[in-house]
């Protein structure tokens, strides 16, 4: 299993992390960057990170900022990307369960690095239900006509 992550600055101490905590688990590791903390954009590392995992290069991915929320939106902008957000275990057991997530949103400034842990376990431990839940997600994305 090869797990893409990405983040900006402020999900860059917890990226780090997590990247040695999966490679313990001897879980290969695609590192989008960035590469230290200074100041970033966000999307410059999502956008890389969701065309590989829609082009195989890696089967899920983990993503980080301050809150979760800008790389989420920004992730869920792809087409066959369902990036949920995540800030305790039982969550990270619903998106997978009920929503097939395969990408994971960590609010890096407001969840301790026991806590990421836990959710990326609980994230990585659980499949995905199907049935009914197979049906909402065929309905996720809207008509090409569709208007909001």
């Amino acid at each position: 299993m090869t797990i893409a992550l990405g983040s900006d600055h402020a999900g860059f101490e917890l990226k780090e992390e997590l990247k040695h905590f999966l490679s313990d688990l001897e879980i290969d590791v695609k590192d989008f960057g960035p590469h230290s903390s200074e100041s970033v954009d966000y999307p410059d590392f999502v956008h890389p990170l969701c065309s590989a995992i829609l082009e195989g290069q890696a089967h899920t991915g983990i993503l980080i900022c301050g809150t979760g929320n800008g790389v989420a939106m920004t992730a869920n902008k792809y087409s066959g990307i369902r990036c949920g957000l995540c800030w305790n275990e039982e969550i990270a057991t619903f998106i997978r369960q009920h929503n097939d997530a395969n990408i994971l949103a960590l609010p890096g400034r407001f969840i301790s690095l026991d806590m990421a842990k836990n959710i990326v376990r609980n994230f990585l431990d659980t499949e995905f239900e199907g049935g009914r839940h197979a049906r909402r997600i065929g309905k996720i994305t809207p008509p090409v006509n569709f208007l909001c």
